[in-house]
């Protein structure tokens, strides 16, 4: 891409302080990225995959705003605890009270009590993988959708205090060394943005053959 080349302008779908740290990290020098507008309410997610809940958020921002939206939707999936998670895994302890107040505690403290009382002590008894969509919806109203996905098994107890949502809980594999058991949480952000199914999945979209041609449908 020339020095002299203007960059497409997407607004960021996400409200998550978290994520938008990540996403700005990830889409450097590839989008003028402009941050959510506050006036916008919050999107009910309720579609029954990750793209639809993707797609939710990213057409609530470009009939607000007018501009390409990008947004992403995320899911863990535990092998032993199957359907609990996927595209509930935010809302994953929504069920207890603390969720209301510390929603990514309230999550990792469920999931090892769930883990727990299977009895799962093994790494692979303990297997999980994340997957990451995103999408990116365009006033014509076409689209781009990538994913990334993150092998890896639940650590027996939290670990780190980098990151956010279950990153002290997840240890990739593999990870950044060989041998490396660490949780997402006591990485590096260059370490986790590597591994990492938001980083694979953001990745993914800077290289797509959009980003090559010559005019870009963003007005």
């Amino acid at each position: 891409m020339s020095a002299d080349r203007v960059l497409p302008t997407f607004v960021c779908a996400s409200a998550n302080p978290d994520k938008v740290y990540e996403i700005e990290q990830l889409l450097d020098g590839v989008v003028h990225l402009l941050p959510r507008p506050a006036e916008i309410p919050d999107v009910v997610e309720d579609a029954d995959t990750l793209v639809g809940n993707a797609r939710l958020k990213a057409m609530a921002i470009l009939q607000a705003t007018g501009l390409p939206a990008v947004a992403d939707d995320t899911g863990m999936f535990v092998d032993a605890l199957p359907g609990e998670l996927g595209v509930r895994t935010a809302r994953y302890a929504d069920d207890r009270p603390e969720h209301a107040e510390t929603p990514y505690a309230a999550n990792r403290a469920k999931l090892l009590d769930a883990l727990r009382e299977k009895d799962c002590a093994s790494e692979v008894e303990r297997a999980a993988y994340f997957v990451t969509v995103v999408i990116v919806c365009f006033p014509d109203g076409s689209e781009l959708i990538v994913e990334g996905r993150c092998d890896g098994h639940i650590a027996l107890a939290e670990r780190g205090s980098r990151g956010f949502g279950f990153d002290p809980l997840f240890v990739p594999s593999p990870g950044a060394f060989d041998g490396d058991q660490r949780t997402f949480a006591e990485m590096s952000d260059a370490e986790k943005n590597e591994l990492s199914h938001r980083g694979r999945a953001f990745r993914a979209l800077a290289s797509h053959p959009f980003f090559a041609t010559l005019e870009f449908p963003c007005r």
